[in-house]
């Protein structure tokens, strides 16, 4: 066990916690308001957004997309340099933060800044951004990771930089009570496989990672079971809470970590516009199924304490798979219109993008892909 650990952001969960941002960022600042299709102003959010703003100046930006495009990111970038904007606020879930984490090192660099993205070079230096959360799935909102897609190449490609970290998040989960059962679904499942790209790997000695891995589970396991109550305070709390923990990298610090699955998931997004959730709900069971020997500890780990199953790895896989059903989302490929060209397009991209041996061990290779599809798709 060796590691470092940094998380700068402060949180502020509970309700009614929006009007915080009065006190969040200084007057002398100035707003860069950004939000996504305008559901915020439906559900009230952004009138308390607005009240909290009332004696700073800000201007806005609206329509950043799900799975933002740094083309859509690019004008709000003009916005900032051309009126000289101090801080990013964003209003919205992980789509709205990876798109304000973009902007806010895109609007300090000269050059085009997909540079971060393929690798070209690393963000040094950014404008502060603060988030409110209106949707619980990525952990955006207190990590240093950055996803941005590029429409003109169909890529979706991410970067991390310590100068990604929101300065603050407010979390008030009863503003998810008006988003859909295919929004609800999504986020638990993202937070599900978050969980299991830093799990099921291999035995480690990490007592506590292993453990506060397991009670995210079990929690999630909890929360799709009680899917009739999804519109309550109590439901609705525990998920925007634990897609956070999920994705705040505590639980990673120091062990091994796979994220295959969100590889290859980000291509069928990147190309077929998948929901994020889904994209990784239809390669999961099946990397884990041709993998299922390299992680046969680690999954054996996770029937026993989290599903109460035992001796049984085939029935664990399956009992994830019933987890992500219970809250509306398919673990097929075949259940969605996926063109018969989707091993080519995935498996060239990966390739593209320096993804031909992944994995914790490094061994998930292009014909492990092709293996994964074909059963997908099945």
């Amino acid at each position: 066990m060796e590691f470092s650990y940094h998380n700068p952001t402060a949180i502020e969960f509970g309700q009614g916690k929006i009007k915080e941002i009065a006190n969040k960022i200084s007057k002398d600042k100035k707003i860069l308001l950004v939000y996504g299709g305008g559901s915020i102003k439906k559900n009230g959010v952004y009138n308390q957004v607005i009240k909290a703003l009332e004696n700073h100046t800000f201007l806005e930006f609206s329509g950043v997309e799900v799975n933002p495009t740094v083309e859509t990111m690019n004008k709000a970038v003009k916005i900032v340099k051309e009126e000289k904007i101090d801080f990013i606020l964003a209003v919205g879930g992980g789509s709205v933060i990876d798109g304000c984490k973009y902007l806010a090192a895109a609007s300090l660099y000269d050059g085009d800044a997909w540079d971060f993205l393929d690798g070209t070079t690393e963000v040094q230096k950014a404008l502060p951004i603060g988030v409110v959360l209106t949707l619980a799935a990525t952990g955006s909102e207190t990590n240093h990771l950055t996803v941005v897609s590029k429409k003109e190449t169909d890529e979706k490609r991410m970067y991390f930089s310590n100068y990604s970290y929101p300065q603050f998040a407010i979390m008030d989960a009863s503003v998810m009570a008006t988003l859909s059962d295919r929004q609800l679904g999504n986020g638990l499942v993202d937070a599900f496989v978050h969980t299991s790209e830093q799990y099921l790997t291999y035995p480690t000695s990490a007592l506590v990672n292993d453990g506060y891995a397991e009670t995210l589970f079990r929690a999630l396991v909890t929360l799709a079971d009680t899917w009739e109550n999804r519109r309550t305070d109590n439901w609705l709390e525990n998920l925007m809470h634990i897609a956070n923990q999920a994705l705040n990298f505590q639980i990673g610090a120091g062990v091994p970590q796979d994220w295959s699955t969100h590889l290859i998931g980000h291509e069928l997004t990147a190309y077929y516009k998948l929901d994020h959730a889904r994209s990784l709900a239809v390669v999961q069971p099946f990397l884990l199924d041709v993998m299922s020997e390299d992680k046969k500890e680690k999954i054996a780990q996770l029937g026993k304490n989290v599903f109460g199953i035992e001796n049984d790895n085939a029935a664990v896989i399956k009992a994830m798979e019933k987890v992500y059903n219970k809250v509306g989302v398919p673990t097929k490929l075949s259940d969605y219109k996926i063109d018969d060209k989707v091993i080519l397009n995935v498996t060239k991209a990966l390739t593209k993008n320096g993804y031909t041996a992944m994995g914790e061990n490094g061994n998930i290779t292009l014909d492990k892909v092709e293996t994964i599809l074909t059963m997908s798709m099945k």
